[in-house]
């Protein structure tokens, strides 16, 4: 019998790609084709906020080629707005633009009846706390090994 980290990770994964297939269906439903899945939930996450590309991998830990493939279309596709730093003039910032702003209500309103269709379902709000603290505590369970792991290359270096 195969150990439940070994299951969470799987599930982990899986969990997410059904979340991006939802995501999908939605854009899909509303004839929303210059954006996929992955691209809305970047936007999404940055929100009304203005970051770098840099730390926007930081805080959606996407990956960092990934994010600049997937800003550079989001800012062709007018869902973003790209503009150099005053403070450091290397470094790009974005934030949503009007169109971005939209989908990202749209989004946000494709959550809230999954909340409200969540209450007819199984799932608790109190099951979904207790899966949010043990997700937690895996992150930052991985986030220690991750540092331990460096720190032993570093001292083999």
């Amino acid at each position: 019998m195969q150990h439940p980290y070994f299951r969470s990770i799987v599930l982990i994964e899986r969990l997410h790609r059904q979340f991006l297939e939802l995501l999908k269906a939605e854009l899909d439903r509303q004839g929303i084709r210059d954006i996929n899945n992955v691209q809305t939930l970047i936007l999404y996450n940055i929100g009304r906020d203005e970051l770098t590309v840099g730390e926007l991998t930081q805080r959606g830990y996407y990956l960092g080629s990934n994010v600049s493939y997937n800003v550079k279309k989001m800012v062709e596709n007018d869902y973003l707005v790209q503009e150099r730093s005053q403070h450091d003039r290397r470094s790009m910032r974005v934030r949503l633009s009007a169109k971005g702003l939209a989908l990202c209500e749209q989004v946000r309103t494709m959550f809230d009846g999954q909340v409200e269709a969540l209450s007819g379902s199984d799932v608790s709000p109190e099951a979904l706390e207790q899966l949010n603290d043990s997700l937690l505590r895996l992150e930052r369970f991985w986030l220690s090994r991750a540092q331990h792991s460096m720190a032993s290359i570093s001292s083999a270096a």
